[in-house]
């Protein structure tokens, strides 16, 4: 079964319009990207070489650095995810355009 929300003129017109984004923002938001990038590729060599110390080593530090670069972001920007992987700030804030995946 399918619904179909149907929304009121009145009720779009109430839709806020998302702010600019700052430079910064994309910014991080790369910085991020190249993290979780390097953490897949890690992740797959490492499913092949488990063995291998020195690439445990740095799986662990890009893991650090994707965390602390995760935490600054959502301190500026908000939530990275929903679900229970991010905090929000108060008023609740996932409501908030754009997302990153909208930019």
């Amino acid at each position: 079964m399918i619904h179909i929300l149907v929304h009121t003129k009145e009720q779009r017109s109430e839709r806020k319009v998302p702010k600019p984004v700052p430079p910064e923002y994309y910014q991080m938001l790369e910085e991020l990207q190249v993290l979780d990038f390097v953490i897949v590729e890690l992740t797959l060599y490492l499913d092949t070489h488990p063995g291998d110390q020195d690439a445990i080593q740095q799986y662990n530090l890009f893991i650090q650095q994707r965390k602390k670069a995760k935490k600054e972001f959502e301190k500026q920007f908000g939530a990275l995810t929903s679900f229970g992987y991010s905090y929000s700030l108060a008023p609740w804030d996932w409501k908030n355009a754009p997302w990153p995946w909208q930019v």
